[in-house]
């Protein structure tokens, strides 16, 4: 009807036209499609659906816990970082608690743990995956991998991961969806796959005179006071204090922006259950006999692992189920999926060695100087990953969710508990921060270095292993940790000078609303730091451009001249967070009714699924 679709076409230009007048929902869309595109990787793909496989539903307390911190940072974290005007997490602790020693130290860790665990889980991940779809070598698929991602990383920039994180995202819910459309109808629906799940065991259990335990899904591996507890601290690190979601909140045009890019996150953090978790299940009903063998030699005919082929559930089920055309559209999804999340810690790693490590070394360094040696860093991580991707690999392969969750645990305790105080308790000073951080790291690199020599996924048939490791599930001691480092802070503080107002302002949340002129307490070091030599944006004499070659590698690596004035990007993040535009009455309201909504459909999610 020619009249319905006039109205349909007034309709959608009204509608854009008021979506480009106020400017929200283009803003929130970027913020929150690259928040979930930089969380959502194949490591995510292949071990929530094994976890899925083996244990049940209870491993999506990991997704579902992300919500709430995705509030806490829209609300409570972002506006201190923001009124604080810094660009990265280690420099608002900088300027919270003055000096360089605290920044440093929180910098290398930041990069450890990219690499030692984000980036080489979902190298490895991929590689499975493209091994299993593809049938490519595992050690070429990470060399590909690595080297595609780098080359976006490098020649791409922060500007177009957060445009093209929107159609990642797309791609990933879309192809997950259709995925997952097509395993249920294959299994007869939600009631069907309650019924069969329960009872899908192989049929071959025994081999020779060795008979498997029963490996019905009965019981799952995470303890209910690890997921209150455990999984809420580790989550306030990676949601609230970890560069990478950091950096995705400075698209944020103002606080507005920012809190619903974090809600729109947060609703599609709540898909995980579905899209991946439950056709993991799924999987191991339909081939119950690869996803779910426990007779090594089977393992290892159908997985290449003796150990179990839970992880491959998701893979399975996508060679399996899906028609050709719709596979491609599927591995795009991974594809997406793995090139979103690796960009966006390559980026947030370049960004944190050259702001808080590199300009230290080299104050006198130019912008374009800071811009070229933040690509030449990525190259480094690039061949670092490559080098210890392949003995993470070997080591744990059938446990890399877990191995990711458990590095997190050991390392980052210490970190949520410092930030935390940092922002609700004044009486917090530099020597009890610092020293807290120190030897909560060692404790937990003590932790990490002794489970790993242990083996402590297979301990329980090694009587060597100590009760202290094997039997002090990893969740627990994150609890541990940082309820220890927050007693040892405040305790370390009461015996220390504690910093005075003057220092504080907009650095904490008693004080956020200040309007008195902050004093900086690395003010005095900042004043025998020049100024960048020269800036990018400038207009460069034409006699001086480089021709040729040369000035097409920099139109390709993003180093060219700029036609008309611009400020360098330090001076622009900067700038854009002290103006802190402020908030609408009408979307302030309408924020906090969605995250109320939010927080709502949650907790009923937890309750009803529990």
């Amino acid at each position: 009807n020619h009249d319905e679709i006039t109205l349909l076409v007034i309709f959608l230009q009204l509608f854009w036209s008021w979506t480009k007048s106020s400017d929200l929902l283009s803003f929130d869309f970027q913020i929150g499609a690259f928040l979930f595109a930089s969380n959502i990787g194949t490591g995510h793909f292949m071990g929530l659906a094994g976890k899925g496989a083996s244990s049940g539903i209870a491993v999506v307390a990991f997704e579902w816990n992300a919500p709430f911190l995705l509030c806490v940072l829209g609300w409570v974290f972002s506006p201190i970082y923001i009124k604080a005007g810094v660009v990265t997490t280690p420099r608002y602790l900088r300027k919270r608690f003055g000096g360089y020693r605290i920044q440093v130290l929180l910098t290398i860790l930041y990069l450890f743990l990219y690499i030692i665990s984000k980036i080489t889980v979902e190298i490895c991940t991929g590689a499975v995956f493209m091994r299993l779809v593809l049938g490519l070598d595992v050690y070429l698929a990470t060399v590909v991998l690595l080297t595609v991602t780098g080359i976006y990383a490098i020649t791409g920039g922060f500007a177009a991961m957060v445009y093209t994180d929107i159609l990642h995202a797309g791609v990933m819910v879309l192809g997950s969806v259709l995925l997952t459309a097509y395993a249920f109808l294959e299994v007869g629906g939600y009631q069907q796959l309650q019924n069969r799940y329960m009872v899908a065991e192989p049929t071959l259990v025994r081999e020779g005179k060795w008979t498997a335990q029963s490996k019905y899904p009965i019981t799952g591996d995470l303890p209910w006071p690890g997921i209150v507890f455990g999984i809420s601290t580790i989550s306030s690190y990676y949601w609230c204090t970890n560069q990478v979601i950091r950096r995705g909140c400075l698209a944020g045009k103002n606080m507005s922006h920012l809190k619903g890019g974090c809600l729109l996150c947060g609703y599609l953090k709540l898909l995980p259950m579905f899209i991946i978790v439950m056709p993991g299940m799924i999987s191991r009903v339909l081939y119950t006999d690869k996803v779910a063998c426990v007779v090594p030699s089977e393992c290892e005919k159908y997985c290449g692992a003796r150990t179990g082929c839970s992880p491959v559930a998701y893979p399975m089920l996508v060679v399996e189920q899906l028609p050709i055309g719709f596979r491609g559209l599927m591995m795009s999804a991974l594809w997406a999926a793995l090139i979103s999340s690796l960009t966006s810690v390559f980026n947030g790693a370049s960004a944190v060695f050259t702001m808080d490590i590199y300009t230290h070394l080299q104050p006198m360094a130019t912008e374009k100087e800071l811009m070229l040696i933040g690509r030449f860093f990525v190259i480094i991580l690039l061949a670092i990953s490559i080098a210890w991707a392949p003995a993470i690999y070997v080591a744990h392969r059938e446990h890399m969710f877990e191995y990711m969750q458990a590095i997190i645990s050991y390392l980052t305790p210490p970190v949520a508990a410092i930030f935390l105080l940092a922002i609700f308790c004044k009486r917090v000073t530099e020597q009890g921060a610092f020293w807290r951080l120190t030897d909560g790291l060692l404790i937990g690199f003590c932790r990490m270095v002794s489970e790993f020599a242990y083996g402590s996924w297979s301990c329980s048939m090694n009587s060597r292993c100590p009760v202290i490791i094997c039997g002090m599930h990893y969740l627990y001691f994150a609890v541990i940790l940082f309820t220890i480092s927050l007693l040892i802070i405040l305790g370390v503080c009461l015996f220390t000078d504690p910093i005075p107002d003057k220092h504080l302002h907009r650095l904490c949340w008693s004080l956020r609303n200040s309007q008195e002129e902050r004093v900086d307490l690395d003010e005095e070091i900042q004043g025998k730091n020049p100024e960048p030599q020269a800036q990018p944006g400038k207009r460069e004499d034409p006699k001086q451009i480089p021709g040729g070659l040369r000035r097409a590698c920099d139109v390709f690596c993003g180093l060219e001249p700029m036609p008309g004035p611009k400020l360098a990007p330090g001076e622009v993040m900067v700038q854009k967070m002290e103006c802190d535009m402020p908030e609408k009455p009408c979307w302030r309201k309408v924020a906090s009714v969605c995250g109320f909504l939010l927080v709502l459909l949650t907790v009923f999610c937890h309750i009803y699924f529990s």
